[in-house]
Formats: C-alpha cells, structure tokens, sequence
C-alpha cells in the first residue's frame, strides 16, 4: 500500500504545529481512509486557516470553463477561495490570497497530460505564495498512468496557455512535485518548494496497481481508463464533434448528428494496435455539444491498456473523422480556455502543425516521427528532477 504526501503528513502532523497554513486542494484530495484532505489534516489537530479551490472549485461542481465563486466550507466553516473565475486574470492567483499564512500546503490528483490544469494552478500558486512571504509544501501523488512512459510532441514557443502552460510532452510521465520541481528549476528560484514523496510508488506503477479507490479529480474524469485515455481524447474537444461530455461516458463516447456508426467504426479498426476497439453506437448528450439531438458514432472499449498510446489514438481518431464526416468536422472557433486568438487544436497539440497537415492533406507521418526527439530531449530534462528513479536506475 502506498502512502501519499497527505497520509504521511497526517500521520505526524507534528510540522504544522503553529503554522497558520492554506490548502490547495480539490475532490479528490482524500487520505487512504477516504477522508477529504482539510477534514483529514483538522482531525489530527492541524486544521487549515484558509481553502482554495482549483478549477471545477473546491468540491468539483462546476463542469469545464465554468467559473467558481468564493464560498465557504460547510463542515469546518473555513474560508474558500476560488483560483478559477470568469476571465484569464482569475488564472494567476495574486500574492494578496496568501496574505496572513505562513505555509501553503498543494494536494492535487494529476492525470499525467499536459492539459491537466491543475499542474498550472499549483505553480502559479507557488509563484504568488512565494511572493507574499510563504512557504509551500506540494503533498505528491501518482501519476496515475505511471511515470515511465513518455508520449507526444513539446509544445511551439507562443502555444502556451492554460491548458499547456509549460513545455511538455502530452504524456509526461512525471508526479505533481516532480513538474513543480522543473518549473522551479527552469525559473530559477532560489530553492524548489519541499515535496512530501510518495511512499511506495514505483515509476511503473499505473493507477490499477495501487490498490487505491479512483476519485474523480474533475467531473468528467470518473475512471482511471477516462484518464488513460485522455490525453488523446481531450482533442475532440477542439472541434465540434461530441466528446462525450453530457453522457455518463465521457470520452468514450465519439460522434456527431450526420455521423454514420459503421463507417467510422470500420475506418477505427487500425486502432486495434493501440489496444482499443471502436464499437458502432448511438448516444444523445444531455448537455454541451449537441445536446437532446441523436449522435452517430463509437464507443471505445479498453481491451489491452498497456499497448494503449492515448495521444497517438486521438490523431487517429481525428484523422478518421475527418475523412469520414467531413460536414460534421470542424474546428472550435468558440474561445477555449480564454483564448481566443489561436484555435483550441493548436492549443492541445502545441502548435499548428497538426491543424494544417489535416487541413491540407499533407504529411503526418513525419509530424508523428518529430515527437521521438522531442521524448528524448524531455526525458533528458527531467533527469535532473526525477523524485521516484527511473526503471534501472538510482535515486
């Protein structure tokens, strides 16, 4: 049984004693007993003074892209404050959040994807916590895919942005502490913040080994296979096909009005190599894209996750939407992220070298190829980091 940042804190909380300390937190913050993390640190005798909240808040209510207020908790009474609002300002917390702490503690599930927001709100935290005169501790977690395997391209200088804020690969192999650590390093800060390790995780460890319960860290992360293949679904939200979202298979479930299950299902069978099979189907989202009309389309299934190479099964999957429902294709032009001067794809991917090859009919192949120098070149990087050794290697 592994022990996360959390459970070791709480089981000597001897550190916190008279330190007036926020927490970072989210739903999925929770102790090996399933105990939420502000409830947890209070019952052993260090209760926080002050909540914040990333994006979805505190309690993962809102649904992506939607603001949350500032509240306050229910069961301890302690002050919340949202670090995700209704503009791109509400992204960078101001030094004034953290004003009258001493400590900031960060405990938040990362999924292993650079979109993953959470990994940007906890460096940016640190950044204005630090500013304000406070210390921060991130309290680590796995990365549930395993932090061994590395998957995708480096994102393009002026592709940054909330949803890549910083250069890495699409599957980055690396712990919340460990991408802090990086950021901490390529920024040149005096000193990286203190990481509380992960006891009993090994680099190849995924989710399914850990003998842990899955908690949702956002709404429609509800599985641990959600999250395995996230990192290439999360595309689809780039364009106006459904993703899923407003069914109770997000990212699973694919397709649009207009979209003919066997053909795409058929165009899909390559996907077998990636350890996923399409299923032909129908769905009708409940909200979001396309919601209350009929969607033709699959439903992916798991049936090999260790061959599952999830960025790879998202091109895939967009190459063949392409061809096969070309009406129903289209780019998102709607603001993504508060972005509204480069489209979402670019975003996601990095660059516009995808967008335009797919557009263009050019060539994708050698795109794809690109992303083993870039593997190389990031694995290389994050050498100097690493908390948990590499298979073969040492601490």
């Amino acid at each position: 049984m592994i022990a996360t940042g959390l459970d070791r804190l709480i089981s000597d909380p001897r550190a916190l004693r008279g330190r007036r300390f926020g927490l970072l937190a989210h739903g999925a913050s929770v102790s090996s007993d399933v105990v939420p993390a502000h409830l947890a640190l209070t019952a052993a005798g260090a209760p926080p003074a002050r909540l914040f909240g990333p994006a979805h808040g505190y309690y993962g209510v809102a649904q992506d892209m939607v603001g949350s207020a500032d509240q306050r908790d229910p069961w301890t009474g302690i002050d919340i404050v949202s670090l995700y609002g209704d503009d791109a300002s509400s992204l960078l917390p101001k030094p004034s959040a953290f004003h009258g702490l001493d400590l900031l503690l960060i405990d938040l599930q990362d999924i292993g994807a650079r979109y993953y927001t959470y990994a940007a709100t906890a460096v940016w935290a640190t950044e204005a916590a630090r500013a304000a005169g406070c210390e921060v501790w991130i309290l680590d977690r796995p990365n549930p895919l395993g932090g061994d395997v590395v998957e995708g391209n480096l994102p393009r200088p002026g592709f940054a942005s909330f949803v890549g804020a910083f250069r890495l690969p699409v599957r980055h192999g690396l712990t919340l502490g460990e991408i802090v650590r990086l950021e901490a390093l390529r920024r040149n800060w005096s000193e990286a913040p203190h990481v509380i390790a992960v006891e009993g995780w090994s680099r190849d460890q995924p989710w399914n080994e850990l003998g842990r319960p899955w908690i949702a860290p956002s709404p429609n992360m509800p599985t641990f296979e959600t999250a395995l293949v996230y990192p290439g679904l999360c595309l689809v939200e780039a364009t106006e096909i459904s993703e899923g979202r407003g069914t109770a298979r997000p990212f699973f479930l694919i397709g649009a009005p207009g979209v003919r299950p066997p053909e795409l299902a058929r165009a899909l069978e390559p996907l077998r190599a990636l350890g996923v099979r399409a299923l032909p189907t129908y769905f009708r989202p409940q909200f979001q894209k396309h919601r209350g009309e009929v969607c033709g389309g699959v439903e992916l299934a798991i049936v090999d996750a260790t061959q599952v190479k999830p960025f790879r099964l998202g091109i895939e999957l967009l190459v063949a939407l392409k061809s096969v429902a070309p009406r129903a294709f289209r780019w998102r032009e709607a603001p993504y992220e508060f972005v509204a001067d480069r489209p979402a794809v670019d975003l996601l991917t990095g660059g516009d070298d995808f967008r335009r090859a797919l557009d263009e009919n050019g060539d994708l192949d050698a795109w794809i190829a690109s992303w083993q120098a870039d593997e190389s070149a990031f694995r290389l990087e994050r050498s100097a980091i690493l908390i948990y050794p590499e298979a073969g290697g040492s601490e």
